[in-house]
């Protein structure tokens, strides 16, 4: 009986403040002559703040275009702004700027849906050994990670040399999937130094970590993270349009740089710490991203093409 109260308080106080919420709105809308999305788009900066706060306004209106505004496909967004304007009663000859910032803001909301899409895909699609180009992507990985050390046969345990668990390491993807081989050969491949140091120190006995479980460990990371919609606010302060499946490999990168970095200066006692230090950088992850005015900033060629804010 108490929990049924609880929740009846619960969501009576729910539609009480969506109901205040909506007056406000309307009060606000007669004082200043300006909708929600106006008052946001004029007194909020680009990036997080300001794309947040439209994505929340438009998915929380009362009115269906809206609602789907953010689900729309990338080419029909320039079409949904002027239905909105025009639903709003709002002139695009006297407010030009309007536009050009409700667009900016749904290319970037809708970009990090479809970039959930594409990622959530590789990471479905299963490592299979008797399709050409898994094999040869898995090939170009160590390649990349160890450029003056042949490969003696595709089964063997040289494989172990990078941090995979057995002679086959077709066995560790099944976790992520395509997803974990594409991060581990975009970060070996477009920042091979860094890439080749990080795998040299997992080696070193004090130290010590399989390099490539590590690595898609650190992809789940970076998956959940965009799943949950935690890295909107990296996202939308980096990327000017859409982001893209490049950023989130970049953030990859950035991740698996950092997370070296805080493995050696917690100094764990041997492996068996990592879930504890892994889950002590994700909360250091998480409390940055609260802050709408961060984005990851990598200081490594991988992700030259980020953009500081």
């Amino acid at each position: 009986m108490k929990h049924f109260l609880r929740m009846l308080i619960q969501v009576c106080l729910y539609f009480y403040c969506k109901f205040l919420w909506r007056c406000l709105k309307f009060v606000m809308r007669k004082l200043t002559g300006k909708c929600e999305l106006q008052r946001i788009c004029y007194s909020t900066k680009p990036g997080a703040s300001r794309t947040m706060k439209i994505e929340t306004s438009l998915r929380d209106s009362k009115s269906k275009l809206l609602q789907t505004s953010v689900s729309v496909h990338p080419d029909v967004i320039e079409k949904t702004i002027e239905d909105i304007m025009e639903l709003k009663k709002i002139n695009p000859d006297v407010n030009p700027q309007l536009g050009i910032s409700l667009q900016a803001c749904l290319l970037q909301i809708v970009g990090y849906r479809n970039l959930i899409a594409d990622v959530e895909k590789l990471r479905r699609e299963p490592y299979d050994s008797e399709n050409p180009q898994h094999e040869e992507m898995l090939l170009k990985l160590w390649k990349f990670l160890k450029p003056n050390t042949p490969l003696e046969s595709r089964i063997s345990k040289q494989w172990c040399e990078i941090g995979f668990q057995g002679d086959d390491p077709k066995t560790d993807f099944r976790g992520m999937g395509l997803l974990g081989l594409y991060n581990l050969q975009y970060f070996a491949e477009r920042d091979a130094a860094a890439a080749q140091q990080v795998l040299s120190d997992s080696l070193h006995p004090k130290f010590r970590y399989s390099f490539a479980i590590v690595g898609i460990n650190i992809t789940d990371l970076a998956y959940n993270l965009l799943i949950s919609g935690t890295l909107k606010t990296h996202f939308y302060n980096i990327a000017p349009e859409a982001p893209t499946l490049s950023h989130f490999q970049q953030t990859f990168c950035y991740l698996m740089h950092e997370f070296h970095k805080f493995w050696i200066e917690e100094d764990p006692m041997d492996i068996m710490e990592f879930n504890r230090v892994r889950e002590k950088f994700r909360k250091r992850i998480v409390k940055q991203l609260q802050n709408p005015d961060m984005a990851l900033c990598p200081h490594f060629a991988a992700s030259e093409g980020l953009i500081n804010m």
